[in-house]
This record gives structure tokens, C-alpha cells and sequence, in this order.
């Protein structure tokens, strides 16, 4: 049975405090520090300030849970490398994997290409778990009728939104283009949320979609396990636990958008 808690107030001085529960997995979109406009968070600090946050959070949300996903403005790629080469001398067996979210509905941009990708990473302690047949997707043999096509479909994997370009070229090439792109990140092709979607809500300037949310928390709980969201946002991370059964504790520091997650989910705030 699942249970959800929303607290009004900062992840740093909530998370900690928390003794009564142990997260299985944090899932974490901080805000990118370009400028957008919440209620009342400051989204234009320094940049020397802002890595120091990311640096703070990051080292916290590690040392919490088993396993943290952690999307990114990709400004702040090689600070946040720096600070997993960091977190991985305090936590030496802490596995790191670099995944990114891709979406063709991007951003337009007069002066340059557009930004159609986010960092999304993953980090896991020796002890998390991992669910791979919890996130499987249709293969391209079930869609053609296969009779060999795998039941249930396949596991996502490296790459796994590679262009159909490939498709009937014989495996051994296929093996040495991977190795030639050195394919290691994993993505995840799903789109913005923007003002057209049903999921929006247009009192937060910003959302992840749902379905990608879900497929992160489903590769590493199962039912009944606890995820954390440290910036509630819109609620996005609660409303994915309700429907697949997983317990959610998060927390914002805007009242307003907590007042609105919780009339619209029937949570109460703390």
C-alpha cells in the first residue's frame, strides 16, 4: 500500500530530518539557474553559487538513497562531472550511468541550433536494485509480426532510439557502428511538455513528462517501495507513484505550487 507526503520547505533541511523513511530511489529535476520564472525561488544565482547548490544536492540525494536519477540543464555538464568524480572517491563502488533525454519538439533558436537534449544520470550504490523487465517497450519484431519476436517486448538499451537507417544491415556492422560511436549514454526520447500537452500545468514554468518519470522509477522499485522527489514542481513525481503503486515524499519551497499539488492530489502539507 502506498502513502505520499508533501512538505513545504527546503529538500537540505527536509531530507535529512527524515528518519522515519529510507528512500529506494530520488528522483531529481532541480531548477537550471537560466532565468525562469517561479513564485519564489531566484533562478539567477551566480554561477559559482549554483554549482555549489548542485554540488550540495547531489552529495546529499547520493548519500539518501540506493539509487538517484538526476536531470540537468546541459550548461552544467562539466560541473557536474566534476562533482561525480568527486562523489566517487567518497563512494568508490558508486556506479554512474550517463543517460540523456532527447526530444525533437525543441526549443527555437534564431542564432544557433536548438537545445533538444537534457542529462538525465544515473547514480547507484552497490546495493540498488535494478528491474529491467518492469520498462520493456515493443520491439520492432512484434510490430512486424515476428513470430520470434520476445514476449512482452524488449528492454530498453544503449541508444535505443538508433535511426531505422539500420535496419536489415548485417549485425557485425551494426556492432562495429556502436563501437565506432562509442554508444554508452542511454536515451530517452520523450518529449517537452509544453502548452499543447494535457499534462501541463501552466502555473509552473516548467515539467518532465510523465512517462519519462515513470520508466526511470520503474527500472529501479517495485511496488510499495518509497521514491523522493526533492523539487515537487508540479507534482509530476507524485502523480507517477499513485499510479503505479509506489509511495512518494516530496517537497517544494513555494507554498503556492505545494497548495496546488495538494488540492489537486488530496495530499495535505507538512
Amino acid at each position: 500500500m502506498s502513502f505520499h507526503q508533501l512538505y513545504h520547505g527546503d529538500c537540505q533541511e527536509i531530507i535529512p530530518q527524515m528518519e522515519n523513511w529510507m528512500p529506494t530511489c530520488i528522483f531529481a529535476d532541480p531548477p537550471d539557474n537560466i532565468g525562469l520564472g517561479y513564485n519564489e525561488y531566484e533562478d539567477k544565482l551566480s554561477d559559482e553559487d549554483y554549482v555549489k547548490l548542485l554540488d550540495r544536492w547531489l552529495y546529499l540525494f547520493v548519500e539518501t538513497a540506493s539509487t538517484t536519477w538526476f536531470s540537468f540543464n546541459v550548461k552544467w555538464l562539466i560541473d557536474v562531472s566534476i562533482i561525480s568524480r568527486s562523489l566517487q572517491k567518497k563512494f568508490p563502488d558508486l556506479a554512474i550511468h550517463h543517460g540523456v533525454q532527447t526530444f525533437t519538439f525543441g526549443q527555437h533558436n534564431k542564432r544557433d541550433f536548438g537545445n533538444n537534449h537534457r542529462p538525465l544520470w544515473r547514480f547507484q550504490h552497490p546495493d540498488a536494485c535494478t528491474y529491467p523487465e518492469q520498462i520493456k517497450v515493443p520491439s520492432k519484431r512484434q510490430e512486424m509480426g515476428d513470430k520470434r519476436a520476445a514476449a512482452g517486448g524488449r528492454v530498453p538499451g544503449d541508444v535505443h532510439n538508433f535511426p531505422l537507417i539500420l535496419e536489415g544491415v548485417e549485425p557485425a556492422t551494426v556492432d562495429a557502428i556502436f563501437d565506432w560511436l562509442d554508444s554508452e549514454p542511454d536515451v530517452y526520447d520523450y518529449t517537452r511538455v509544453t502548452g499543447n500537452s494535457r499534462q501541463r500545468r501552466t502555473w509552473h514554468p516548467t515539467q518532465l513528462h510523465e512517462d519519462l518519470v515513470e520508466r526511470c522509477i520503474k527500472s529501479c522499485t517495485v511496488e510499495g517501495n518509497t521514491v523522493c522527489d526533492p523539487f515537487a514542481g508540479t507534482g509530476t513525481t507524485l502523480r507517477v507513484c499513485e499510479r503505479i503503486g509506489r509511495s512518494c515524499v516530496t517537497m517544494d519551497t513555494d507554498r503556492d505550487y505545494c497548495e496546488k499539488i495538494s488540492e489537486e492530489n488530496g495530499v495535505p502539507i507538512w
